[in-house]
């Protein structure tokens, strides 16, 4: 009983040993199974003496490893290793479509990563071709990456970069370092680039220029589309068209149509006319040479001497709701309109109205609804006012409608002269004489000078007459001439009647007007102030 029992246990033993061993063989032979080898053909082939895992291949040699087919001149095969290095007019097939030249080839079965090397390494994929001298190509992530220079070309287009990868499943370039595109109509240079192929846009984190025949583009965020030629700009935006530039926050730039769209801190300057427009929202159309600009909208006009110093009084300040100015064909002024909430500001003058145009054509100035204008001491009023301009400045100025002037003298006196229209004539610039149209009244403090300087108050003229003229001195009135039916008196200060210390529709709206560049944005207009008062 005992020997049966021994003769079990032995037998039982060896069931164990023959299944461990079954097991090893078993595990050993896995990875072998689950990596598959690299397999070859070649006209001539030979072990290498010093390395039996090597085989050494000649002529015609193709080695084929999970779909992927190599061609070369010779090549060694290590077999345990399942890697390939290849010599002499290499050929790559990595897909249907993608194909890779080159001279000298490493390839990892493991891995499978291919390395080539030569003169000019060429990877052809469908329409687009890459070049560099030296090409890793990882057949997992389907990118193809080279850190010593390329060169890829797709129909018209141009890419250039030191360092790049190019995943050939998505058609996606990431580029670096001394990146440019190019094509037939632009040049973008920058030193980082994402590229869609298939999509034909362009991202870019760095500074970057886009150059055309006319513009220029620069940007430090954003994306540009090489078939549709936009422009798509969040960070540092410019553009420059030759004396036109525009700075913003952000942009959207489209060639075809040459529109801009910006938002942000927006800075438009024309260098030809010396006009700067600065908003938050602006937009510019090359075709129709118009600028429109919004929400916190400001033009700058620049006065120059000839020898580009600034002129005195240097600059004219407009600002409104919304303001378009238009250049003409030779890149001159043309026109400006502007919406809502005007106010001008100028050393020697300003305005205040709810709309303004002006056009270069015949140099004139229009305002309409309830505009103000201030010069110097004086005010005037009207339902709209025209102005036109010469060489040497103002040449006549319009008052249509409910004419009022008011010269301020103190907090108490005011002289003053109202009508139904009025017309101004200047000289060289300076107001020669008003002519005073329909329904005339004046009154006007009769002020005393002497040899000393010393001013005293004579008395007060006030009446009434069909029409009046007022002639000017030293842009002071000197002389009032009335015409048909006038009733004219003096009187001293104190018996001055009240109807004739102010005038009907007497409104002073100094509270309105702009005393410095940047008072055109307070807010205000004629409405507030007869309300207050």
């Amino acid at each position: 009983m005992y020997l049966c029992i021994l003769i079990t246990f032995t037998r039982m033993r060896i069931n164990v040993l023959k299944c461990v061993l079954w097991l090893l063989a078993v595990l050993a032979f896995v990875p072998v199974q689950g990596q598959k080898l690299i397999t070859y053909e070649a006209g001539m082939g030979t072990r290498d003496p010093f390395d039996p895992d090597v085989w050494i291949l000649y002529q015609r040699v193709r080695a084929v490893h999970e779909g992927m087919v190599l061609h070369a001149d010779s090549a060694l095969l290590n077999t345990v290793r399942n890697d390939f290095v290849a010599f002499g007019n290499i050929k790559v097939e990595v897909t249907d479509t993608t194909t890779i030249f080159g001279d000298q080839l490493y390839y990892d079965g493991t891995t499978r990563v291919v390395e080539i090397w030569d003169d000019t390494v060429r990877m052809i994929d469908g329409k687009t071709i890459l070049k560099s001298d030296h090409l890793i190509y990882d057949r997992y992530s389907s990118i193809a990456s080279y850190d010593s220079w390329g060169i890829t070309t797709n129909q018209q287009r141009r890419l250039v970069s030191k360092v790049g990868y190019y995943n050939s499943d998505l058609k996606i370039f990431d580029i670096y370092d001394s990146v440019v595109l190019t094509d037939t109509n632009m040049r973008l240079e920058t030193d980082t680039l994402t590229y869609e192929m298939n999509a034909h846009t362009a991202y870019f984190w760095s500074p970057t220029h886009v150059y055309t025949d006319s513009t220029t583009i620069y940007s430090e965020r954003g994306t540009y589309n090489t078939e549709q030629r936009v422009a798509h700009s969040v960070k540092a935006s410019q553009v420059h068209r030759a004396e036109h530039h525009l700075f913003s926050d952000t942009l959207d730039y489209y060639e075809e149509t040459e529109f801009g769209k910006a938002q942000g801190n927006v800075l438009i300057y024309d260098t030809v006319n010396d006009v700067i427009s600065t908003s938050r929202y602006a937009e510019t159309n090359q075709q129709t040479r118009t600028s429109f600009i919004t929400d916190s909208a400001l033009v700058r006009f620049i006065n120059r001497n000839e020898d580009d110093t600034l002129a005195a009084p240097d600059t004219l300040y407009l600002h409104a709701d919304s303001i378009f100015v238009t250049n003409d064909s030779s890149k001159a002024l043309e026109s400006v309109t502007a919406y809502h909430h005007v106010k001008v500001f100028r050393g020697d003058a300003q305005a205040m109205s709810d709309s303004i145009f002006y056009s270069a054509a015949d140099s004139t100035v229009r305002l309409f609804y309830n505009p103000v204008v201030w010069y110097h001491d004086y005010q005037a009023t009207a339902d709209t006012i025209v102005v036109k301009h010469d060489s040497s400045g103002a040449k006549q100025a319009f008052f249509n409608s409910s004419s009022f002037f008011i010269e301020c003298l103190d907090r108490e006196k005011y002289n003053q002269v109202k009508g139904r229209n009025t017309v101004v004539y200047f000289v060289e610039g300076e107001p020669h004489h008003a002519d005073i149209r329909g329904n005339a009244e004046m009154t006007y403090h009769i002020i005393d000078e002497d040899v000393h300087g010393n001013k005293t108050l004579v008395g007060v003229n006030a009446g009434i007459g069909s029409d009046m003229r007022v002639y000017f001195v030293d842009r002071a009135p000197d002389r009032v001439v009335t015409f048909g039916n006038p009733d004219m008196q003096t009187y001293p200060l104190e018996q001055l009647p009240q109807d004739k210390k102010f005038l009907n529709n007497f409104h002073w709206f100094d509270a309105e007007r702009p005393k410095k560049p940047m008072d055109v944005f307070k807010v205000g207009s004629i409405n507030s102030t007869l309300k207050k008062q």
